[in-house]
């Protein structure tokens, strides 16, 4: 069986294995990695983690596992421009720098295993945690809490004055969302990197994992564009076309199809 389809089949269980799924996407793009290579690593880590948190309920644990985590190290990636190896769970564990998202994965397995509640959120631009039912999130990257004048700030230094924080952007992430934006996050990385063919392999995961968006099928489109495939650059940007709403993008997307060789039988 391979990665990919190891990753699948994680999402299928129930509840999905979100975690193993992430690990299977590394694999993926490293062939000398296996997902059972990283058991050791985790255990210690967890072994670390446990002995350094306080006598508390669980409920109150969330902050303590993710400070503890930034006193052994573990920080956001500063690499510029970033790297794959940023969202990628076992490079991650090894350099102890990523994105906010995958040292989000690693908490959350942690929390898991140490039965503390901690979900997902997918705050725009900078995943984030929270403990359920709190009045406030918490940074992956070194713990410290949000409220909502710290969210509306964050949105503010990454997209400007003009992006407003709405209700959707404090939803709890589902296990679909975590492995689609880990997913979206690669394929740009390796995009930005030059590496086409990785990046089209996670392209292709985000189509494969369903539910995926006309932004997501003109992201591919734009891969295969780069790749000189126009058919397959036809058939997605057609996808695109039947899930957009917005008439502007639908002329821009019919115009561009109509910019395309049209397909010959020999």
């Amino acid at each position: 069986m391979t990665p990919r389809q190891q990753c699948l089949n994680c999402m299928q269980r129930t509840p999905p294995a979100v975690f193993e799924a992430a690990l299977w996407i590394a694999a993926e793009h490293d062939p000398g990695f296996q997902p059972a290579h990283i058991g050791e690593p985790m255990d210690r880590l967890l072994r670390r983690i446990s002995a350094a948190l306080p006598a508390a309920p669980a409920v109150e644990l969330a902050q303590p596992l993710l400070r503890e985590m930034s006193h052994l190290g573990f920080q956001r990636d500063e690499w510029n421009p970033p790297k794959a190896e940023s969202a990628m769970l076992h490079r991650v564990l090894e350099r102890q720098r990523g994105q906010p998202l995958s040292l989000a994965l690693i908490a959350m397995e942690l929390a898991r295993r140490l039965e503390i509640p901690l979900e997902g959120v997918n705050f725009p631009g900078h995943f984030l945690l929270r403990v359920p039912g709190a009045d406030h999130v918490l940074d992956p990257c070194n713990g410290r809490r949000l409220y909502p004048k710290d969210c509306r700030e964050l949105l503010v230094r990454q997209y400007g004055p003009d992006m407003p924080l709405r209700a959707e952007h404090m939803v709890r992430a589902s296990p679909l969302s975590l492995v689609q934006r880990l997913s979206r996050n690669l394929r740009h990385l390796h995009q930005i990197n030059g590496d086409f063919l990785a990046a089209l392999e996670d392209a292709n995961r985000i189509i494969e994992l369903g539910d995926a968006t006309g932004s997501d099928y003109m992201a591919r489109a734009s891969l295969y564009q780069t790749l000189e495939c126009p058919q397959a650059e036809r058939f997605d940007l057609e996808h695109a076309l039947l899930l957009s709403e917005d008439p502007l993008q639908r002329l821009r997307l019919t115009e561009r199809l109509g910019q395309l060789p049209t397909s010959r039988l020999h």
